[in-house]
């Protein structure tokens, strides 16, 4: 059988680029990590500031593995991250384990 409409291509070069590109910023930003009482009955949150990726996507993904890392809940707003409970030394040890510098 023959496959009609089929294209083949390889991402791999662009998923390289994109790998780059990130590594730079991740090296460039300045990080602020704050502990805030926010909310109902005044409950901790941990607020991370000028991650500077700038793709939503990758901001997610990122907050989904520091979810996981930390074992709590969390949110994006803006470019901002917000975790539940106070996870500041947590967030710490897991932005410095993926590559962030100035933190």
């Amino acid at each position: 059988m023959g496959k009609k409409n089929w294209i083949e291509f390889d991402n791999q070069k662009n998923i390289s680029q994109e790998k780059t590109k990130e590594k730079n910023v991740r090296k460039i930003s300045r990080l602020k990590i704050l502990k805030q009482k926010k909310g109902k009955k005044g409950k901790t949150i941990t607020l991370i500031q000028g991650l500077g990726v700038g793709n939503e996507i990758a901001v997610k993904e990122l907050l989904k593995k520091m979810k996981v890392y930390c074992g709590t809940g969390g949110t994006v707003i803006g470019e901002d991250i917000q975790l539940q409970g106070d996870m500041v030394n947590k967030s710490i040890e897991f932005l410095s384990n993926e590559g962030f510098q100035n933190l």
